[in-house]
C-alpha cells in the first residue's frame, strides 16, 4: 500500500455494519449505501481480519463519527501501524499465487516458445504487424482479453464489441513494456508477473493479490 486506506473506505464498510440489528435494504438510497459497502467489505475480506480485529475497527469509526475524542492517543501513529499490519497480510496471502505465476510462466516459455525479458515479461509474438512500433509515451489503441492463469476471464475489449485507447506509459508496467513490441496490426501473447501488473494488492475482486496475468493484445493505432 502506498497510502493509508481513506477514511471513506471505513466508513462506507461500517455504514451497514455498526448496527447489531441486520438492516433492511428496501429504498434506493439503501440498496445504494449498502453497494458501496459491499464493495468495499469485500476489498477488507482480504485481510483477513479476525472478530477481535473487525469490532475495533467498527468501534473506532463509529467513535470517529460520533464522538470528539478517541479511546486510544496519537490515532495517526496506530494508522500507520495499520498500513504495515496489512501490507504484511498481502504479501503473506500473494505467496501461493506468486508461486504459481513463476511455474505457470516458466511452462509458457518452455512450452510455447515465449520470451522471457530482463524485467520477468514472458511474452510470444503472434502477430508482429507492420511499420513503426508504439513508444511508452504513445497513445494507443487497442483490443484485448485478460485472464487469470487458471483460465478465468476478469475483462475482455471484445466482449464489450470497444477497443480501448490510453496511454502506454499509464497502465500496468507488463502492458507498457509488452505493447512496445509489435506494430500497428500486431497481436501479442503476454504473461505478466505480479510486480509487473497489480503487485500483492492485486485489484480485487477479480484479480487477487500476487496474481500472474494473462493477456492477448492486439494493436490496432497508435498516435504520438
Amino acid at each position: 500500500m502506498k497510502k493509508i486506506i481513506p477514511f471513506l473506505v471505513l466508513g462506507s464498510m461500517v455504514l451497514v455494519s455498526c448496527n447489531k440489528k441486520e438492516a433492511k435494504i428496501e429504498s434506493d438510497d439503501d440498496k445504494t449505501f449498502y453497494s458501496v459497502g459491499h464493495v468495499y467489505g469485500k476489498r477488507f475480506k482480504e485481510f483477513k481480519l479476525n472478530e477481535r480485529e473487525v469490532e475495533a475497527l467498527i468501534a473506532g469509526v463509529r467513535d470517529g463519527m460520533t464522538k470528539d475524542q478517541a479511546q486510544v492517543d496519537d490515532t495517526m501513529k496506530y494508522a500507520y501501524k495499520f498500513r504495515d499490519i496489512i501490507q504484511t497480510r498481502l504479501q503473506a496471502n500473494s505467496a501461493g499465487e506468486k508461486e504459481n505465476g513463476v511455474k505457470f510462466l516458466e511452462a509458457f516459455v518452455k512450452n510455447e516458445g515465449g520470451t522471457k525479458t530482463a524485467s520477468g515479461l514472458a511474452y510470444k509474438i503472434i502477430n508482429p504487424g507492420s511499420g513503426e512500433k508504439p513508444k511508452a509515451t504513445d497513445t494507443v489503441e487497442v483490443h484485448y482479453k485478460g485472464t487469470l492463469i487458471n483460465g478465468t476471464e476478469f475483462d475482455s475489449s471484445y466482449k464489450k464489441n470497444k477497443p480501448i485507447e490510453f496511454p502506454l506509459d499509464k497502465v500496468i508496467k507488463g502492458w507498457t513494456e509488452g505493447v512496445q513490441l509489435i506494430g500497428k496490426g500486431g497481436k501479442i501473447k503476454l504473461v505478466i508477473p505480479s510486480e509487473l501488473a497489480y503487485g500483492d494488492q492485486g485489484a480485487p475482486p477479480s484479480i487477487p493479490g500476487g496474481a500472474t496475468l494473462v493477456f492477448e493484445v492486439e494493436l490496432l493505432s497508435f498516435k504520438k
